[in-house]
């Protein structure tokens, strides 16, 4: 695992300041301490550090081919390279080292473009051919590794693992993009391709870039996608067989390493399943580590402990008290834009406990979004149904008047919150779905930014988000639908990003097996039934793991990764809350209306409503202009929308 840098001038073939790309390397030091390298020419700067995880002595990058014509700066794992060196080796490649790095040069020099769709892994590299004159860069298919990048007025090209690096560039807009905000407060963080400088864009997964030298810059195109063809008859005994043996080789796989690896154990059926399956292929005791929370309304360890007991592991859990809350400017220096899922906080925790004693860790995120495990995933199904009883025509007047109508009840379960659902009825289908997972909701938002930001953002809605990629998804089925919309969204802008920065954070590889491709295609082409059945959801998962985990730990209420927001912006950080949202930083912005920032601190401190998620959110925007002295400067920090 790595950090990659670098330039390339588009036009021709300036000579790039030495110091400038030291610059932009050393701020991704943490991503990796073992080495830094570089490599400059006429026009090209790549810089790198590394991470030693597989072929410590001599996989040294940038790497090059034989000649020396093409260099490659690369982050992240070809988990298949060991198959693709003999296919290489007999088009009459030659290896100099036993990495996974070098493959990706070879693989280039036969296929092209192409050799994205023979990778299997998780990757972002750039790479320049000096004989093609032609610079690439690619994400993987899942988006676990960033790619950021930025074309600068004179016509260089930055690219970075971090948006930190691309920061380093005086060149760079800094300007924040007013639809990147919009997003943020919809969903909690920006999503892919904006980030929140005008300036700066993230690849899509699944894309690839490649800009021949003196030549347009192309747009991104994609080199694959995920397609929910549901029409896999399998049994339920053949679907648990296969999952079992699919599941077993992902994560093989992902268990080559040459440094100390183990596995999170957070007592929830993904991981446990990881811990599991790599019981069964190890011959020593696995790794694990946990994170106890001292409040047991959020504390699993027990269900973990039960599964280390189970399969004897080496097992590590630390306490983390419930007020720890210290981390709120280290998330925002961590994530360099607004980030919002408060569930950083444990994963950092839980990073930094794995370091102490592993240097790859392997995780089980991604079995929600694949497997179909969120709770609102059931109840979109079964708003669905409801959906599909009324045209919409009728719907939208009748469940708008309702949902504007009936009062609000956050303190019920979602079941029972009837202004919820009739909102929700009254949207489409992708409407609906972002109305679900929204954190300020469309009337939230209106009231929070002021008139003057509404008119830059023109009419934008977050929704568009959705609805750009339910175009692409190819399915109608309920389920599958909002799975591939949070294979898109979420997945890569939330839990991605958490796992990546917390986890680089303290160097450590994080390697998701429920996010190999293969698994991932295989798992579309199967029905819905066999993912939630009644109210069950990962029916077809808990299945198959029936004979490898307890019983309590495959079927007990899914408790999620979380902290006590609500009681800690009542007590604790109390007058830090009120202090930010009321503070110069968030006025000086001219985003938002103090009147509604003020009813929504004084509603959830009197205990009237809970705003907690809206709370943190603003928290942690108010870091984030503090942590890139974005929001005390005298100028405007918007540009027309």
């Amino acid at each position: 695992m790595c950090g990659i840098a670098g330039l390339f001038d588009t036009r021709g073939k300036q000579t790039f300041a030495r110091e400038l790309i030291q610059r932009m390397n050393d701020i991704q030091q943490h991503r990796g301490p073992d080495e830094g390298g570089y490599h400059f020419e006429p026009g090209i700067a790549f810089a790198h550090r590394r991470l030693s995880i597989i072929d410590i002595s001599t996989g040294q990058q940038p790497l090059f081919n034989e000649d020396g014509s093409v260099v490659v700066v690369f982050n992240g794992e070809i988990y298949n390279y060991q198959e693709l060196i003999p296919e290489l080796t007999a088009l009459g490649h030659r290896f100099h080292t036993r990495s996974d790095t070098e493959v990706i040069v070879h693989a280039w020099e036969s296929w092209g473009e192409d050799c994205v769709k023979r990778f299997r892994g998780m990757f972002a590299f750039a790479l320049w051919d000096r004989n093609r004159q032609t610079f690439f860069l690619a994400r993987d298919r899942m988006g676990v590794k960033p790619m950021y990048y930025a074309v600068l007025p004179d016509g260089a090209l930055a690219f970075g693992s971090e948006l930190k690096v691309l920061m380093q560039h005086p060149g760079l807009d800094k300007t924040i993009d007013p639809l990147a905000v919009e997003e943020y407060f919809a969903l909690g963080y920006v999503a892919e391709p904006r980030t929140i400088f005008k300036g700066a864009r993230k690849l899509d997964p699944g894309f690839s870039l490649a800009i021949r030298h003196g030549q347009p810059i192309p747009a991104p195109k994609p080199y694959w996608d995920v397609r929910f063809t549901l029409d896999n008859r399998l049994s339920l005994q053949d679907a648990t067989a296969e999952l079992t043996e699919r599941l077993r080789e992902s994560v093989r796989l992902r268990m080559i390493a040459e440094v100390p690896l183990g596995a999170f154990l957070s007592g929830g059926v993904d991981s446990s399943a990881v811990v599991a399956t790599m019981a069964g292929i190890s011959g020593e005791p696995v790794n694990t580590c946990s994170i106890g929370f001292d409040d047991p309304a959020f504390n699993e360890s027990a269900f973990a402990q039960m599964v280390a007991d189970r399969y004897h592991t080496n097992h590590r859990v630390e306490t983390v008290q419930s007020d720890d809350f210290d981390l709120i400017d280290t998330l925002a220096a961590l994530y360099d834009e607004p980030y919002a899922d408060s569930s950083a906080i444990p994963t950092y925790r839980v990073c930094q406990l794995a370091r102490k004693h592993v240097t790859v860790a392997l995780s089980g995120d991604g079995g929600d979004e694949n497997m179909g495990g969120y709770r609102r995933y059931r109840f979109h199904m079964m708003e669905e149904r409801m959906r599909s009883g009324l045209p919409y025509s009728v719907r939208k007047p009748v469940f708008g008047l309702l949902g504007r109508l009936y009062p609000k009840a956050d303190w019920a379960p979602r079941v029972f919150r009837a202004k919820t659902t009739f909102q929700s009825l009254a949207r489409d289908s992708v409407q609906a779905y972002f109305h679900s997972v929204s954190i300020l909701r469309d009337d939230m938002r209106r009231q929070l930014f002021s008139p003057t930001f509404r008119n830059q953002l023109a009419g934008y809605n977050a929704v568009e988000v959705f609805r750009r990629h339910a175009e692409n998804a190819g399915t109608d089925d309920a389920l599958a639908l909002v799975q591939y919309l949070d294979i898109k969204t979420y997945l890569v802008g939330d839990i991605n990003t958490k796992v990546d920065r917390a986890s680089m954070a303290h160097s450590l590889e994080v390697r998701e097996p429920l996010m190999d491709h293969p698994l991932v295609e295989w798992l579309a082409s199967l029905p819905t039934h066999l993912k939630i059945k009644g109210q069950e959801g990962k029916y077809l998962f808990k299945k198959a793991m029936e004979p490898m985990l307890p019983h309590d730990v495959l079927y007990r209420p899914k408790m999620g990764f979380s902290v006590p927001l609500a009681r800690w912006f009542r007590g604790p950080l109390k007058d830090r809350v009120r202090s930010a949202m009321l503070g110069d930083t968030l006025a000086s912005t001219g985003l938002f209306n103090r009147k509604y920032l003020q009813h929504l601190v004084d509603a959830h401190q009197s205990g009237a409503r809970d705003y907690s998620s809206p709370l943190w959110t603003l928290l942690m925007f108010e870091a984030f202009l503090r942590n890139s002295k974005l929001g005390v400067e005298p100028a405007p920090i918007l540009g027309a929308a």
